[in-house]
C-alpha cells in the first residue's frame, strides 16, 4: 500500500494519526459516529459511541457538513436516508453486515405476496432496499415497543433476525408473527455451554446477553437481563454487581471496562469478533476525511420509501 501524505502536506508518520484526525474533521465540519463493536482506537475517538438507534439519531440531529459511519453499511445507508443533505461516508466499502444479506428485496416481495395485509417490521440491520418494502423498522432496543405499537389483529412478518423475532414473539405470544430464517453470524458463535461454566466459576456475575444471540432460546434461563447493546452499557454502570458476563460482539468490552472501573467483564465467547466492524480504523478514517471517501448515498425513490420505515420507528421509540 502506498504511503499517503496528510492534509497539510506532511509525511502520515509525522503527527500522530489521532491529531490528523481531528484537525481533518474540525476543517471538513465532520463527525465521527461509532459503533459499540468498533476497534478501542475508533471508540475513543468519536463524537458519539453507541448502538444503531442512538447513532442514526445523532446523525440526523447533527449539524456537521459530514458524518463519518464508523459502523457497517446499512447504518451508513441509514445515515444517508435521513440526512440527505449531507455527507456520509464510510471508511471501508467492505465492511458490510451478513444479518443484512440474510434477504434480499425480491426475497421480502415474495414474501410479502404469501401474506397480503401484513406488516413488516424490519431490523434495522437490513438493506435500504428491504427497509423500502418494509412497513416500520426497529432495533434490538425498541423490537417490543415497535410490534407492540401495531394493532393486535395484524399479522406481522419479522425480519430478517430470527433470535430477536423469536424473543419478541415470547413476549407478545398471542400475537401472529412470523420469523426469517436469518441471523447474525458473530452472534450464532455464542453457545450455552460455556455460558453455563461461566456462571459456576462467577456465581455472583450479572449475565447480560443481546437478543440477537444463537443461544437465546437454551440460555434465556440463565440471563438476568436481555438487552441491547446501548442497554447493556446502562445496566452495567447502574447495577452493584461488580462482575458481568457480556454476551454480544466482543467489541462491547472496552467501552464497559473504560466506563466502569473496578467491575470485571468476562466475555461468553471469546471468538464472538466481527470481522467487519473491525475493518474500519484510524488510519482508513484519515484517508476517509481526506479523500472524501466512500461516499455512501441511496437512489431517491428507495431512500423516499426506507426513511418511512424509519421515521415510524423514530415516532414509536
Amino acid at each position: 500500500m502506498k504511503e499517503k501524505g496528510n492534509f497539510l502536506g506532511n509525511a502520515i508518520t509525522e503527527i500522530p494519526l489521532k491529531e490528523q484526525v481531528l484537525e481533518l474533521k474540525k476543517k471538513r465540519n465532520a463527525v465521527i459516529v461509532a459503533h459499540n463493536y468498533q476497534l478501542p482506537e475508533i471508540q475513543d475517538m468519536a463524537d458519539y459511541l453507541g448502538d444503531s438507534l442512538g447513532m442514526a439519531r445523532y446523525a440526523q440531529k447533527s449539524d456537521a457538513d459530514v458524518i463519518v459511519i464508523c459502523g457497517v453499511h446499512f447504518m451508513a445507508e441509514s445515515a444517508a436516508i435521513l440526512n440527505p443533505e449531507k455527507t456520509v461516508l464510510i471508511p471501508d466499502l467492505e465492511a458490510g453486515c451478513s444479518l443484512a444479506e440474510c434477504i434480499t428485496a425480491d426475497q421480502l416481495q415474495a414474501w410479502k405476496n404469501g401474506h397480503p395485509g401484513a406488516v413488516v417490521v424490519a431490523y434495522v440491520n437490513t438493506t435500504a432496499a428491504v427497509k423500502a418494502l418494509s412497513d416500520i423498522c426497529c432495533t434490538s432496543s425498541n423490537a417490543l415497543k415497535v410490534v407492540q405499537s401495531i394493532p393486535a389483529d395484524k399479522e406481522i412478518l419479522f425480519i430478517p433476525d430470527m433470535y430477536l423475532g423469536s424473543w419478541v414473539r415470547m413476549q407478545e405470544p398471542k400475537r401472529k408473527i412470523h420469523l426469517w430464517n436469518g441471523s447474525c453470524h458473530t452472534h450464532v458463535r455464542i453457545r450455552p455451554e460455556p455460558i453455563a461454566e461461566l456462571k459456576k466459576r462467577h456465581p455472583k456475575a450479572e449475565f447480560l446477553m443481546h437478543p440477537e444471540c444463537g443461544c437465546l432460546t437454551a440460555s434465556m434461563g440463565l440471563a438476568d437481563h436481555i438487552l441491547s447493546t446501548d442497554g447493556i452499557v446502562r445496566r452495567a454502570h447502574e447495577s452493584q454487581a461488580k462482575e458481568f458476563i457480556i454476551a454480544t460482539e466482543v467489541g462491547i468490552l472496552h467501552r464497559l471496562e473504560k466506563e466502569n472501573p473496578g467491575k470485571k467483564f468476562y466475555p461468553a465467547a471469546e471468538e464472538a469478533s466481527c470481522e467487519f466492524m473491525k475493518k474500519i480504523t484510524l488510519e482508513k478514517v484519515l484517508w476517509s476525511l481526506e479523500d472524501m471517501q466512500y461516499k455512501v448515498t441511496v437512489p431517491k425513490e428507495t431512500a423516499i420509501a426506507a426513511r418511512k420505515a424509519l421515521d415510524r420507528m423514530m415516532e414509536v421509540s
